[in-house]
């Protein structure tokens, strides 16, 4: 018993092949050099040196200023009431002049930095803030206890301080600023690294000082990205990762296999047809 054979269409053997030829292609663009940090040679001579910069006080940020002197009973009435989580037993009384509990880790509520730059500070009323930096209020703070304390010192934090993580990162979001500097490749181990999509050759920072917006884009496989004024970050920076060419590849890659899957099926069918037909 024969089967007349119905020939698979000339256009569909083309097309297949086509898909094939076209995805190993795309599959072998790309280069290793392109995800690797830092290439090149480093010249230790300007690379070698760590500039940190005081952060500067924005409106919106939360201040902790805490005052210390020789004279605690002075110093208590320039601190806000301490909030403390009592973990044991027993009391005591820190430099501020506040009382402690014994293993707690005491806060206060913080200063606000209002829409017009200033904080309602404890005992001393209105001081404008905006734009300084700790340095600078430690100096303000300073002109104005001195009368009033003996050998005043400042413990001043900004405790709200944050960056956004956008696009190809491996946890895009919002993260806080832990301690007092954060450097960029920090940033990005916290959030995850870039994606094996994300361009490392134009990554873009949108950061606001004293109300403009400043743009930069910056190159992280060139070392001179250690001496960056971006390299610190700094509050409510925006850190943007864009896709590189492979994402789109990828993107293509995945509609060709839906086209091939979709090409190889009307084949298959077109096989059975003629080998049933008759």
């Amino acid at each position: 018993m024969t089967y007349n054979s119905w020939p698979v269409p000339q256009f569909l053997v083309r097309v297949m092949l086509g898909l094939t030829f076209l995805a190993v292609l795309l599959s072998s663009c790309g280069s290793t050099k392109e995800l690797n940090y830092m290439q090149g040679s480093f010249d230790t001579t300007k690379l070698s040196q760590a500039k940190i910069i005081d952060p500067i006080i924005q409106k919106g940020d939360i201040l902790s200023i805490i005052v210390y002197s020789d004279n605690p009973d002075a110093t208590k009435i320039y601190n806000q009431p301490l909030i403390t989580t009592s973990s044991s037993s027993g009391s005591g009384v820190d430099a501020g002049g506040s009382t402690l509990i014994a293993g707690s880790s005491p806060t206060s509520g913080g200063y606000l930095v209002d829409e017009k730059g200033n904080i309602e500070f404890q005992g001393l009323g209105l001081i404008h803030v905006d734009s300084l930096t700790r340095s600078t209020l430690r100096d303000t703070l300073n002109e104005r206890l001195k009368p009033f304390l003996t050998n005043p010192y400042y413990n001043i934090r900004i405790v709200n301080r944050r960056y956004t993580m956008l696009g190809e990162i491996g946890k895009p979001g919002i993260y806080s600023i832990p301690g007092d500097q954060i450097n960029l490749f920090e940033a990005l181990g916290l959030a995850g690294d870039l994606t094996f999509y994300g361009r490392r050759d134009n990554v873009l920072f949108i950061r606001e000082t004293n109300g403009k917006r400043q743009f930069a884009r910056l190159d992280l496989r060139k070392p001179e990205i250690l001496v960056s004024p971006y390299f610190y970050l700094q509050q409510n920076d925006i850190i943007i990762i864009e896709a590189n060419k492979k994402k789109i590849v990828a993107n293509d890659q995945t509609t060709l296999r839906d086209v091939s899957l979709v090409a190889t099926a009307i084949s298959v069918f077109a096989i059975i047809y003629s080998i049933f037909r008759n």
